[in-house]
């Protein structure tokens, strides 16, 4: 019984192993620690640790001197297996390897010519803050942009009803204007008929009346 081929998708080709040899930043990384190790070792130095105990190195300096060099053995070999210990468990030799891929890597692609974008942490904090905080500002500047739109319109039918009003106002005050002129003209024409100061201080009240209504209607 012929049994079916089952094709598979092609995988992506797998990345390229990182070597596990220190390279430059990995070699100056253990050179330093081996620096600063010497340098500990050093600054307790037997001269100092024998001052510490006056009477041992002036009576048993050879057990003091053995004693001394147990000591700063120890502290040697201990603090050599921590360090190689920290370095296996963070992998730290194919970190900084592969570190030193990606830095070439960038280098090769600027001498290219092609664009390389700064790393984030590279950015310093204003524009990082900036970033974050720019499609909020977005928004909220078209936001504002639309409530000022809203607002210059209702403005605008505000300033319309106002000059309509007042368009009104000065039509209402031209009409009692023209009412008092004629009333004026009447009241002459009627003066030299009616006698009586009675009549004429009344037709003169309601005149004085008209008057204020008018300037009132004006303010």
């Amino acid at each position: 019984m012929a049994t079916a081929q089952i094709q598979h998708s092609p995988s992506p080709p797998p990345q390229p192993p990182v070597a596990q040899t220190p390279g430059p930043h990995a070699a100056q990384f253990q050179k330093l620690f081996a620096d600063a190790l010497s340098h500990v070792l050093r600054t307790c130095s037997y001269s100092k640790f024998s001052s510490c105990f006056p009477t041992p190195a002036k009576y048993a300096s050879q057990t003091l001197t053995s004693i001394w060099q147990q000591i700063t053995t120890k502290v040697e070999a201990s603090a050599k297996k921590e360090f190689e210990d920290i370095m296996v468990e963070r992998d730290v030799v194919a970190g900084l390897n592969e570190l030193e891929r990606l830095v070439a890597e960038a280098k090769g692609r600027r001498k290219n010519g092609v664009e390389v974008r700064e790393p984030p942490h590279t950015l310093p904090p204003e524009r990082l803050f900036l970033a974050h905080l720019a499609p909020y500002l977005t928004q909220t500047e078209t936001e504002l942009d639309g409530e000022l739109k809203r607002l210059q319109a209702e403005n605008e039918e505000l300033v319309d009803g106002i000059q309509g009003q007042q368009e009104e106002t000065e039509r209402l005050v031209g009409g009692l204007e023209t009412f008092i002129a004629d009333w004026e003209r009447a009241n002459e024409v009627m003066g030299n008929e009616i006698d009586g100061n009675g009549v004429k201080k009344e037709i003169a009240d309601i005149e004085q009346e008209f008057r204020a209504a008018g300037r009132e209607a004006k303010l």
